[in-house]
């Protein structure tokens, strides 16, 4: 059985991340010693492994929760966590393309500044005008 220090440690997740996922449920409420300090089994250290890895591929929480649901229920049909997995490529995709435009402005922002001073700057200009802007970057990917 492990505490909660040494699942963080494994799973490297932070002791209050662990906590809140309790909270809101994609952990179960660990076992207890005597002295009241949580202690946890494989189960749990796969569990919350996979809900790390879901979180560093951007899955949203409201969706490891149904991958979870859907790993718990090992007779439900593939195709609903094939659906949750296209949801979040098409996502990532919309912030890639939102990032691209991102990347384009801010490289003529920059080859655009004549490196004067503040009143004559580029960047300023256009940080303070969006009409400057030549992409419609806060309409890609919102």
């Amino acid at each position: 059985m492990l505490t909660i220090g040494t699942l963080a440690k494994k799973t490297g997740t932070k002791v209050q991340t662990i906590r809140y996922y309790e909270q809101i449920g994609l952990m179960p409420e660990p076992g207890r010693t005597e002295g009241g300090q949580r202690r946890y089994g494989d189960a749990e250290l796969d569990r919350l492994a996979f809900i790390r890895h879901s979180r560093q591929l951007g899955f949203p929480l409201d969706a490891i929760r149904e991958l979870l649901d859907l790993s718990d229920a090992p007779d439900r049909p593939c195709h609903e966590a094939d659906e949750i997995a296209r949801r979040q490529l098409k996502l990532v995709e919309q912030r890639m393309e939102r990032l691209k435009a991102l990347r384009a402005e801010l490289k003529r922002m920059v080859k655009e500044c004549s490196g004067g001073n503040a009143a004559q700057c580029r960047v300023l200009e256009v940080l303070r005008d969006h009409s400057e802007c030549l992409t419609e970057h806060d309409q890609i990917g919102a």
